[in-house]
């Protein structure tokens, strides 16, 4: 890193207090959608935000792909925090099952280890890189909360085989991607350098299958309160 470049401590004061931002965005819009809940309001407001995140997410997506901010190893559009960010903005859009489930279940999951374990380096644009980082972040984790407590939109096990069979699909598809470009995303190829949950799953490619049946246990979990309470949940269609 250049000699005094910004550089970005996980939790210190900056750190704590997007996480406090993520806390008190997801608080207000819980209460706006319940409050506002089968509305024309909510509506209007769902799809205003999808704009926002489809702005957001195509945005910085063409911004890293210019030169000289083009990184092959980091600037392709291929990891599952990509797609997921499309994909947050049609369900916010149309509320359709399949991508409310998707949104639910990796915006609930695995989008919040990159909200308390960032992986973020200053040394190419500073402001650029804080500002990609945590406003997409920052949003699908605000409208996975949004579409589930604010308008009401729950999960069921059909949801739930649909994506980890999607989940799956991705990392096929990528790992190939990943070994023919010498890149990682996904961190499927090798664990990421900083500390995460990976590091105690064991090595490559052991620590892939630990994740798939760490992430179905969870996302099991996560569901089984939703088709308990209402056996009706949403699926894919």
């Amino acid at each position: 890193m250049p000699a005094g470049a910004p550089t970005f401590s996980p939790y210190g004061l900056t750190h704590r207090v997007m996480l406090l931002l993520t806390v008190v965005g997801a608080i207000l819009l819980v209460r706006f959608g319940r409050r506002h809940r089968g509305t024309p309001t909510a509506e209007t407001f769902s799809r205003v935000f999808a704009i926002v995140q489809f702005v957001a997410t195509l945005g910085f997506m063409a911004v890293w792909l210019v030169p000289p901010l083009f990184n092959l190893r980091q600037s392709l559009p291929l990891h599952l925090s990509d797609f997921l960010r499309l994909v947050a903005g049609y369900a916010l859009w149309s509320r359709k099952p399949w991508a409310f489930a998707l949104t639910y279940y990796w915006g609930l999951t695995l989008n919040p280890q990159a909200l308390l374990t960032p992986t973020l380096h200053l040394d190419v644009a500073p402001v650029l890189d804080f500002a990609s980082y945590w406003i997409q972040h920052l949003l699908v984790m605000w409208a996975a909360i949004y579409l589930t407590w604010g308008i009401g939109m729950h999960p069921s096990w059909r949801s739930y085989w649909f994506a980890l069979a999607v989940t799956v699909g991705w990392a096929a598809a990528v790992l190939p991607i990943n070994h023919a470009l010498g890149t990682n995303y996904g961190y499927l190829n090798q664990k990421p350098g900083e500390a995460s949950l990976l590091d105690v799953m064991g090595g490559w490619p052991w620590y892939l299958f630990v994740a798939l049946a760490v992430t179905a246990g969870v996302w099991a979990l996560i569901t089984w309160p939703w088709t308990r309470s209402t056996r009706n949940g949403s699926g894919p269609s």
